[in-house]
């Protein structure tokens, strides 16, 4: 018996080597770009377009850039900062909680139209932003809200695929039993919402804010449209505008490079601070598996 089990277990060894090569291409192609980011960043513009690509510079290089980009244009960069993290803060905060009511209101209340509502929000997970880019423009003109801060948070309210996790989450992981002991209890719709569904629900509600502040942190097309300050462009536009500029000033390059790189660092700490809840979130969804 332990000689067959021997080729079965050089067979499995062997089959296994072709996905661990698909992952490890997959892992290369997305740190390639990254790498190339964080190397191009510590040299100045002289040698940014003379040295080899991925031939680090130690002479100073990266102090300099980001010196330069926090100078540049009387500190616009920190503005962007704070306007992205504003439109990310503010913006993931009240969509997750707008999703969790959302999702947990679909999952446990049963009420005439429930389903119907609830394909209409997964007709709007299938439609593209960009498509919806000039509609929300017109509505927002109609209201006098262009230009302002409301022009791209109030769209960023309502997010219909978090809705859909918020709905499958609440389904899977708030017992109808707990709730019917709760309003034994005395206690009403709201408290419970607030006391039972929230925390059970928590877990997942860290997975779709991690989504929906990497989708913020990230959205152009919105900003783009609505805003025309540049004080109050995001890092996306904001960057877009600087990387234009540098099509005349080549030496603006280097600051661009240099600003993306530091526009990543929020998402790895935000990711970084929250992977142990992302972890718990897998391995319950795995165990209930």
């Amino acid at each position: 018996m332990s000689v067959a089990i021997a080729p079965a277990r050089a067979r499995a060894r062997r089959g296994g080597v072709l996905p661990t090569l698909v992952l490890a291409v997959g892992a290369l192609y997305c740190v390639l770009p990254a790498l190339w980011v964080l190397v191009a960043a510590t040299k100045n513009p002289q040698e940014l377009f003379s040295t080899d690509t991925f031939a680090p510079s130690f002479n100073g290089g990266l102090a300099a850039n980001v010196t330069a980009l926090l100078e540049y244009n009387d500190g616009v960069f920190l503005s962007w900062v704070l306007n992205s993290l504003l439109f990310a803060g503010i913006g993931t905060v009240l969509s997750v909680f707008f999703s969790a009511a959302a999702g947990y209101a679909l999952a446990v209340y049963r009420f005439p139209g429930r389903e119907a509502i609830f394909t209409t929000i997964l007709a709007g997970v299938l439609i593209p932003q960009i498509a919806l880019a000039i509609p929300q423009y017109q509505l927002l003109s109609a209201l006098d809200l262009v230009g302002s801060y409301w022009s791209v948070l109030l769209p960023l309210l309502v997010s219909p695929f978090s809705i859909y996790l918020c709905r499958v989450f609440a389904a899977a992981t708030v017992p109808p039993e707990i709730l019917e002991a709760g309003r034994i209890d005395g206690a009403g719709d709201l408290r419970l919402f607030w006391s039972v569904g929230l925390r059970l629900m928590t877990p997942g509600l860290v997975t779709v804010f991690l989504l929906q502040f990497v989708a913020i942190w990230t959205n152009f097309m919105l900003p783009y449209i609505m805003l025309s300050n540049e004080r109050m462009f995001p890092l996306t536009v904001g960057l877009f505008t600087l990387l234009n500029r540098g099509a005349g000033q080549a030496a603006l390059y280097t600051l661009v490079i240099t600003g993306s790189l530091l526009s990543i660092v929020p998402l790895i700490l935000c990711f970084l601070l929250l992977q142990r809840y992302w972890r718990l979130d897998v391995l319950s969804g795995g165990l209930k598996g």
